[in-house]
């Protein structure tokens, strides 16, 4: 069987060759790519004509509209935010976004958790709480029921765009980072109009945030941290591009912000998904350490962007109770039945 080739993609490709395509040459040729209509070759002629270049704004819209039209949805309750890194930052840290997820429902603000399996790391999203006894294949059924009865849900990136199929094998065989790997934080199923993301590199924060701001976000925290961090650092400065009121400002954090003390980074370093877990559920017990604190700053600044608190520090005490009232334990324990039940 033949490979499908599309006569439009060429001079799409030639284009991004030449320079920024413009919105609707965008589009256009991301639709054929998920469409299934571009064969592999220029699959990656594509991908590596706008890496060569460096993408645009408006070409991360672009890319995000098209995956975004191609989702399986989720009906999200009034509110609900999304907690979520890149991944690829290659720091290997225990699981910080998906504990934050846990604290932030516990605290009553609705988490639509979209993410994938590990990225540069031995454990992501997935992983872990495949670890923590979550069906992270339950699928959409799931989701909303985790959402209205847990406070959570998690959308598995394959289950939700299945369109990536056309792609994979291309960026597999690449091997290397192109669009795709800050397009899953800026195609959230459940259409979730604020997040606290983070980036795998700095200069990626205030496109990310100029692209939400595109694509209609309200407010959202495009983060990374001093350390290299796809998320907010315990252990530093952690440079931020808050867009709120359809405005993007340029912001530095410090645990100290949150009332919290500062900790050293290899007191943060993960291993596999079963020792993450281990890791997680200890904190959900209320062990102290530094993985609590960074957990409890991210969940406050999450905590922030959801409008529950106005700054770092209420946001930090919020956090701290979700966890040692059991609130937090519930909301993962809950996720977890579920996604059992629907599993079957």
């Amino acid at each position: 069987m033949s490979q499908p080739m599309s006569e439009a993609m060429k001079p799409l490709i030639f284009a991004a060759s030449e320079g920024p395509l413009s919105r609707a040459q965008a589009e256009m040729a991301f639709q054929l790519l998920f469409d299934g209509e571009a064969s592999p070759a220029q699959i990656g002629g594509l991908l590596m004509a706008l890496r060569a270049r460096g993408e645009s704004v408006s070409e991360y819209a672009a890319a995000a509209a098209a995956m975004r039209a191609k989702c399986v949805p989720v009906k999200a309750p009034e509110g609900a935010m999304d907690i979520v890194g890149t991944g690829g930052d290659g720091m290997h840290t225990l699981n910080i976004s998906t504990a934050a997820a846990f604290v932030v429902a516990g605290a009553g603000v609705p988490v639509a958790k979209h993410g994938n399996r590990a990225a540069s790391s031995k454990s992501g999203t997935a992983d872990v709480q495949s670890e923590l006894g979550i069906d992270v294949m339950a699928g959409p059924e799931a989701t909303e029921r985790g959402l209205a009865e847990a406070g959570i849900g998690f959308m598995m990136a394959q289950i939700h765009h299945p369109a990536m199929r056309h792609v994979m094998p291309v960026r597999q065989e690449l091997g290397c980072k192109t669009i795709f790997n800050i397009l899953g934080p800026l195609t959230n199923p459940a259409g979730v109009k604020r997040q606290l993301t983070g980036a795998f590199a700095p200069d990626l924060i205030f496109p990310m945030a100029e692209t939400l701001q595109m694509l209609g976000s309200e407010k959202a925290w495009l983060v990374h941290g001093s350390d290299g961090t796809d998320e907010i650092t315990i252990c530093g400065t952690t440079e931020v591009a808050a867009l709120e009121n359809g405005r993007i400002e340029s912001l530095q954090i410090h645990p100290e912000d949150a009332g919290l003390p500062v900790h050293k980074f290899k007191d943060l370093v993960g291993g596999t998904a079963t020792e993450n877990a281990t890791a997680l559920r200890a904190l959900m017990d209320g062990e102290a350490s530094a993985y609590r604190d960074a957990v409890i700053f991210n969940a406050a600044a999450a905590l922030v962007v959801a409008d529950k608190v106005a700054d770092l520090k209420s946001g930090a005490e919020m956090a701290a109770e979700s966890i040692d009232s059991g609130k937090a334990k519930t909301a993962l324990e809950t996720l977890a039945r579920i996604t059992q039940e629907v599993a079957g």
